[in-house]
């Protein structure tokens, strides 16, 4: 039995839209950020989906390009929402104002 590629692109917007949502309704800065962890990832799913459609490996090479990206993104945000949750444990989303030197 196989898959149509339809279910990964409506899976691959599912997972979007729910990233997005987050993104807007969280006020926890880990949340938002795990919530756009959550897009990129279904925007790896969609080009995944129409190389394998186009038989092109040139969208598997930019979600390679997409993950080192986003392991610099993790590496990088992890470490400026953590320094600020340590500061002041109850921040939210909204401190931006922290970032100021």
């Amino acid at each position: 039995m196989t898959v149509d590629d339809s279910w990964y692109l409506l899976l691959s917007a599912l997972l979007f839209t729910i990233g997005s949502l987050g993104v807007l309704t969280r006020r926890n800065s880990i949340v938002v950020f795990m919530c756009v962890e959550l897009m990129l990832n279904a925007v790896n799913l969609t080009f995944v989906t129409f190389s394998s459609v186009l038989d092109d490996i040139a969208g598997q090479v930019v979600v390679f390009f997409v993950l080192v990206v986003a392991a610099a993104e993790v590496v990088v945000g992890l470490g400026i929402i953590v320094a600020i949750l340590r500061r002041r444990p109850n921040a939210t989303a909204d401190d931006v104002s922290l970032l100021r030197g």
